[in-house]
Formats: C-alpha cells, sequence, structure tokens
C-alpha cells in the first residue's frame, strides 16, 4: 500500500484522541459510494503498523433484515434512517469499550442481512464505524452519541454520483457468474439500462438521503475529509483549526 501522508495525519488525531486504557469509538461517515470502507481498512492498515489492535465495522449491520422493510413498506428507500435499527447500533457502539459484541454485517452480494457473516468485537484499542445513520450529534435526544469521534468523508455530489453508478455496474457485471447475487435480476437489463437505473436510485434514494440526513453529520464532525474526482484526499479540516492538511 502506498504512502499517503494524508492518512497519516488522519491516523495520528485517531491515536492522540484515544482515552487512556480504553477504546476509541470512531465513526466514519459520508454519501453512499463516498469511499468510507476503504478508507476505513487503509486506516485501520496505518494503525495496526503502529501495534494498536483495531476493528472496523459497517452500520450496514444495522439495517433491517429486508424481509422486515418490505413489510413496513421501506424496502426502496434502503439506507435512510427510519430503515436501521437505531437503538442496536446505539448499543452495540455504547457496549463495545466494556466487552465483547456480537455486530450483524450486510451481505452486499445478497443485499441482506447474512447471520452467517455476524461478528465478534472484544475490546480494541480503536473502533472504526463505517456507514450511514452516524449523524447523532445533529439529534435533539440528549446522550445519544457514543462516539468519541466522528469523521466526515465529503465529496462533489457529481462525483459521488459517478461513484455510485460505477460500484452499481461493477455489482451488475460480477452478478453474471454469481446467481445468488441480489443484482441477477438485472442481467436481462443492458449497459445503458443498468447505468440509467443506477442514475434513478442515485437521484431518488440516495441523494435525497445525502442532503435530509448524512449531511447532517458535516458540521458536527471532529474532522472533515474532503476528497476529489480520482478519490484522492484533498484535505482534511478541522472545525477547532479550520484545516490540518
Amino acid at each position: 500500500m502506498r504512502p499517503d501522508p494524508a492518512i497519516d495525519v488522519l491516523a495520528d488525531r485517531l491515536v492522540a484522541a484515544r482515552p487512556d486504557g480504553r477504546t476509541l469509538v470512531t465513526g466514519l461517515t459520508g454519501a453512499v459510494s463516498a469511499g468510507k470502507s476503504t478508507l476505513a481498512l487503509r486506516l485501520a492498515h496505518r494503525l495496526t503498523a503502529r501495534g494498536l489492535s483495531v476493528e472496523v465495522i459497517s452500520t450496514d449491520g444495522f439495517l433491517k433484515p429486508n424481509a422486515v422493510l418490505s413489510a413496513e413498506g421501506a424496502l426502496d428507500l434502503k439506507g435512510w434512517p427510519h430503515t436501521f435499527d437505531t437503538p442496536a447500533l446505539l448499543s452495540a457502539l455504547a457496549q463495545v469499550p466494556s466487552g465483547p459484541v456480537e455486530i450483524p454485517v450486510h451481505s452486499h452480494v445478497t443485499y441482506d442481512i447474512d447471520p452467517a457473516l455476524a461478528r465478534r468485537v472484544d475490546r480494541p484499542d480503536i473502533l472504526i464505524a463505517e456507514g450511514l445513520n452516524l449523524h447523532f450529534r445533529a439529534e435533539t435526544r440528549a446522550g445519544a452519541d457514543p462516539l468519541d469521534l466522528l469523521v466526515y468523508l465529503d465529496a462533489d455530489e457529481a462525483d459521488l454520483e459517478a461513484w455510485y453508478v460505477a460500484r452499481f455496474l461493477g455489482f451488475w457485471e460480477a452478478a453474471e457468474h454469481d446467481p445468488a447475487s441480489f443484482y441477477t435480476r438485472f442481467r436481462g437489463m443492458d449497459r445503458d439500462a443498468v447505468t440509467g437505473l443506477a442514475r434513478r436510485v442515485w437521484e431518488g434514494v440516495n441523494l435525497p438521503n445525502l442532503r435530509q440526513h448524512i449531511a447532517r453529520a458535516r458540521p458536527t464532525a471532529d474532522l472533515v475529509v474532503r476528497k476529489g474526482p480520482d478519490h484522492g484526499i484533498t484535505g482534511i479540516e478541522d472545525p477547532g483549526t479550520l484545516s490540518i492538511l
């Protein structure tokens, strides 16, 4: 993995923020397809190289199962706050510093919770919870934020849309050889039709979710990481110092 000074800056901030002898519970949020999973894994790699134990989990694991969402008429808005089991997410994040916690996992292949993939997380030095529904600080209810540090991953909406469409097409292509994939249902469509579908999903589901919910985390974040069209980090902002990179 090639060196990236921005990753070192972020790693330094997480190390400095860690409470003595306790797990640092870090949230990493931003739009769908912003690159949260990739950044979380790169951070974990860098922190592990420093001798720290690090666990990365995804908030996707706390989405309600598809059967529940279908019964609630909410499957088409998957990823919006009301499609999560938020009390379970809050409880899990709050429990991580004190003991083992079972973390459910969502499969991007089947597009549903997969009980067989559930993980056990046991008091790592640093936990990175990446995903959506982490705008706790923007809520009015008191005591609802289990995060020690919140990082917001930001990019232009046009870039986010392009990345989402590319990811959708990647899953669609992979489904040709994987009948278990959720995306096999789109294999009868040609590439242009699938591209159009992905853009409609972005415009009808993911973009409104970003503007109405996800972006509420940005002004409350401890760090804002800015990305350019090539996914490279172009800046890191700390609301206390305005800019650190």
